[in-house]
């Protein structure tokens, strides 16, 4: 009787590790990091299901300690599934609740500058480019347009005539 061990044996295990720890690791980085620990996991519980249906197929080929390490990594990457998909839930919830306050606070500024880019609410009383706060001296001007224009329009006329 040959007792081999299952082809998943080390590596569903290693997996199913490896996704706990990088899972665990990763939720002090908001759970930017799950993606990956979540894949891994799910890796590690195909390759346990395909080793398992393989021992089920063939159970005095393959030795029984590697069929229970095997259930081991299974339930492990289980586990690891299960809180990573958590993690990544919150996070895409954390995303999400950050990017509405986030556009509500910027459409909010729209909304208040909109008299700037609103023409059909156009207000004339507002468009100025002066500030009325700013006091300012307004000199006269030392040349009488008017005298010159009625001089000039006096010129021609004595021209003419």
């Amino acid at each position: 009787m040959n007792h081999n061990k299952l082809p998943a044996d080390p590596l569903s295990l290693v997996l199913g590790i490896l996704a706990l720890v990088i899972g665990i690791a990763g939720c002090c980085c908001y759970g930017i990091t799950a993606i990956v620990p979540l894949i891994l996991g799910i890796i590690g519980l195909v390759t346990a299901n395909k080793s398992l249906r393989q021992y089920g197929e063939n159970p005095e080929f393959y030795s029984y300690q590697s069929r229970s390490n095997v259930n081991t990594a299974k339930v492990i990457n289980i586990i690891a599934i299960v809180m990573n998909g958590i993690i990544v839930l919150f996070a895409i919830a954390a995303i999400a609740f950050y990017g509405t306050m986030l556009s509500s606070g910027v459409f909010e500024e729209l909304r208040k500058n909109s008299r700037y880019n609103d023409f059909d609410n156009y207000d004339e009383e507002m468009d100025t480019i002066w500030d009325d706060d700013y006091d300012m001296e307004i000199e006269e001007d030392s040349v009488n347009i008017d005298a010159l224009l009625k001089e000039e329009i006096e010129t021609k006329e004595s021209d003419i005539n």
